[in-house]
């Protein structure tokens, strides 16, 4: 006896959705026991580092007198948990995460981890989504469009490879050279003027917005060769694959034919964006410190001149939360765009 239509549709939905929710759920457990492992290695570089916090901090404050000095160093191993030993750190260390304490900054002292990083945290977001979504986007149409087009493709390709093979920090040097010293166009330091207040208004946010083109670009220049040239190498093959040359001698319309390939040469520049984000995210953080810009690279600087265990673990640990947020949403596009992942978990569980 054949199930009625509704039941059997319900079924065949469900059917097809748990091998979905069995491959998320596989990827939530890798990608926790990733968190666990960074997290881990965060906390020990710092107290890996050479130095002595709570010695700068002492240094720092110019007491002359020795029991002061000596009180001080007692009091900031204390209340900073140092003189403890290290398994009994690493376990207050989580437990106060799990709370969201981030603990107490050495740098900018008494003030809370979280709130430093709240304050740079808006400048990293806001020059990284932008400079990484758009290169994407903008490279992988250049590229499709030079791969069928000689004169584009006799421009594109040069400059790529010259783009790609600049470190970050040397085209954000040349833009505020030629754009901000010479020019004049752009200011080449800060993230807006000192005589700004910062807040919620048109003339803060203009400001801003004339800060932060510099940076913006030499992380979308450089991004923009390396899928620019991916895309238009991807296009190339995949025009000359059997399947293109099967639909072309059946006289399938070239449009069509092109809209396959580049369906199909996406796919691996969507895994490339998920290699590339750590890639992306350590270039934005040395472009920050290149135009001083007020973000989580210029935070992490100056936590390591300063020692700053607390400050640099914070920020640390925001960038692998932010890398792994993305990966998993890359993840899911992935899951969407190709179908091919779908028939092969379905095909999997028969």
């Amino acid at each position: 006896m054949r199930a009625p239509p509704d039941r059997a549709r319900t079924a065949g939905l469900s059917t097809r959705g748990a091998p979905l929710r069995r491959y998320f759920a596989r990827k939530l457990v890798v990608y926790a026991l990733t968190f666990v492992v960074a997290v881990t290695v965060n906390w020990m570089i710092p107290r890996f580092m050479p130095g002595d916090p709570v010695s700068a901090m002492v240094a720092r404050a110019r007491v002359s007198q020795p029991e002061a000095a000596e009180a001080m160093r007692t009091y900031y191993n204390d209340l900073f948990g140092f003189d403890e030993p290290l398994w009994q750190q690493y376990g207050h260390f989580w437990g106060a995460l799990l709370q969201g304490d981030f603990g107490i900054s050495i740098f900018v002292f008494p003030t809370p981890v979280g709130d430093v990083l709240l304050g740079a945290l808006p400048y990293t977001l806001g020059l990284m989504i932008p400079a990484v979504l758009l290169s994407w986007f903008v490279g992988n149409w250049i590229g499709a469009l030079s791969a069928r087009r000689k004169v584009l493709d006799n421009t594109v390709l040069p400059a790529g490879y010259l783009l790609t093979a600049m470190p970050y920090m040397w085209i954000a040097v040349i833009l505020a050279w030629a754009l901000g010293a010479k020019a004049g166009w752009f200011p080449i330091s800060g993230g807006y003027s000192l005589d700004i207040q910062p807040g919620w208004s048109a003339d803060f946010a203009l400001d801003a917005l004339h800060h932060w083109v510099l940076p913006f670009l030499s992380l979308f220049l450089v991004a923009l060769g390396g899928w620019a040239i991916g895309m238009r190498n991807m296009i190339i093959y995949e025009l000359e694959s059997d399947y293109s040359s099967y639909l072309s001698a059946l006289g399938a319309p070239q449009r069509l034919i092109r809209r396959y390939a580049f369906r199909n040469a996406v796919l691996p520049q969507i895994t490339g964006l998920a290699l590339q984000l750590g890639v992306l995210v350590a270039g934005a953080l040395v472009t920050e410190i290149v135009f001083a810009y007020p973000g989580l690279g210029s935070l992490i600087l100056a936590a390591i001149q300063n020692q700053d265990f607390f400050l640099l673990q914070g920020a640390f640990l925001f960038i692998v939360i932010g890398v792994l947020i993305a990966n998993f949403l890359i993840d899911i596009v992935y899951v969407v765009v190709d179908p091919r992942t779908r028939t092969g978990m379905a095909g999997g569980t028969s």
